[in-house]
């Protein structure tokens, strides 16, 4: 039986899963908790990673790994190897001012274009020119800039502060896709040099089934950011869009069509198998429900059962779920709105039947933006916290128009992981 190892290092924690490759049965799993905040010592990622692994039973037995990681994030190296500040998160969005001097100087049409992104605070593009404007003795410090699953991946490979090989760091085209200076020709050091100051080394793309090897010499795998990496775990295709229902929301599609959104609605990725991730993200997901639960005073499982009570359409009442503004739509001071009251619709049945249907119908927004711009949906992969309730699973194919399936519960990014490097033994 050859074991192979997929990671999960997500903002909230490290889930390790070994794996049967020829089976995919999962033999050992193992977790540890990651410091909440929107900068992180990358160290605490490194003390997470190996608690996990001891967790699921050790790399002994394990032939080939991968590790799939938060997009994002900004590691900063100096040339001795060490991390120069905490890393900036995805979430950490300090650096929107700088991503507005980005698309001033570039054009939000050109940067579509060259990289499939338009800059928002999330990308590591932003955050480089944030720590060029803010900190400038540490920007003229950066040798080279890695994203958290680069870093980590060149960590567990042995390679750190006492043995500082930057070119030995390594990455994948979905992660790459993240940053805001990588494009279907590769890296845009012009843009990385707009942004850091400076130019870096940043690490080597690996193909999709290319993989270089641990100090043991087992087979490593490119990796993933954690979107691409569940996409893999779920066995997406062309065709397939994922819904992820949790604080947030995500929508994204398989495409094998390169997708450009100059609004910058539609963020343009990659995925880890050769294929294109176009995604969606909502600030207001599950907290809709929770809003409206205790609105109402049931739990999760109460409010399910008053939505299937109503018929479609609420009797006429609509929730616009923009309780804490919204990303996608961008209507950022935007607050939420229950309409169309009157005597006879204003029941606690139909204001639940409201609420699920009004955080999908958010959803269903970016799906439709996603076919203006020619990709093809015709199924719905529904997965996180919010798939859970019968209200959802049962409503969603007629807000998104199209056959929906809710996958079993599972850590689909280190499941994705895992997949890859199963898929480089011989």
């Amino acid at each position: 039986m050859a074991l192979v190892m997929g990671v999960d290092s997500s903002t909230q924690s490290c889930k390790v899963i070994v794996m049967d490759a020829s089976t995919s049965v999962i033999v050992h799993e193992g977790r540890a908790p990651h410091p909440a905040g929107t900068e992180v010592d990358p160290e605490a990622w490194w003390q997470a990673l190996q608690a996990a692994i001891a967790d699921a039973g050790g790399l002994d037995d394990v032939e080939a790994w991968a590790i799939g990681g938060q997009q994002h994030g900004m590691v900063a190296l100096d040339a001795a190897g060490q991390v120069i500040r905490p890393a900036l998160l995805w979430n950490d969005t300090r650096s929107a001012d700088a991503a507005s001097d980005l698309i001033a100087e570039f054009g939000a049409d050109a940067l579509a274009a060259r990289t499939g992104l338009v800059p928002v605070a999330s990308f590591t593009i932003t955050k480089l020119r944030w720590l060029r404007d803010h900190e400038p003795e540490n920007a003229a410090r950066v040798a080279a800039v890695a994203l958290p699953h680069d870093w980590l991946t060149w960590r567990l490979r042995g390679f750190g502060p006492s043995n500082p090989d930057l070119t030995e760091l390594v990455t994948d085209r979905s992660d790459a896709s993240g940053t805001g200076y990588w494009g279907p020709s590769g890296y845009d050091r012009e843009l990385l040099v707009a942004a850091l100051g400076h130019d870096a080394v940043l690490p080597r793309v690996l193909g999709a089934r290319e993989w270089v090897m641990d100090a043991s010499a087992r087979r490593v795998g490119a990796g993933a950011g954690d979107n691409a990496g569940a996409a893999l775990g779920l066995g997406a295709g062309p065709g397939d869009v994922v819904v992820s229902i949790g604080t947030s929301g995500t929508v994204f599609a398989v495409s094998a069509e390169r997708v450009i959104d100059p609004s910058g609605t539609v963020a343009g990725f990659a995925s880890a198998d050769g294929n294109w991730l176009p995604l969606v993200a909502t600030l207001n997901a599950s907290r809709v429900l929770e809003a409206i639960a205790g609105l109402l005073g049931v739990d999760h499982a109460g409010l399910s059962t008053l939505a299937l009570e109503a018929a479609s359409g609420a009797g006429g009442l609509r929730l616009a779920p923009y309780f804490e503004g919204e990303r996608t739509p961008n209507l950022p001071d935007a607050t939420a709105t229950l309409s169309g009251m009157t005597l006879a619709s204003t029941t606690r049945e139909n204001v639940a039947r409201a609420a699920v249907e009004g955080m999908l119908g958010g959803l269903a927004f970016g799906m439709r933006t996603m076919r203006e711009l020619g990709v093809s949906l015709h199924r719905a992969l529904l997965v996180g916290g919010g798939a859970q309730s019968e209200a959802v699973r049962r409503i969603a194919p007629d807000v998104f128009g199209m056959p929906v399936e809710v996958p079993a519960p599972a850590e689909y990014v280190a499941l994705g992981a895992a997949r890859q490097a199963a898929a480089l033994l011989p």
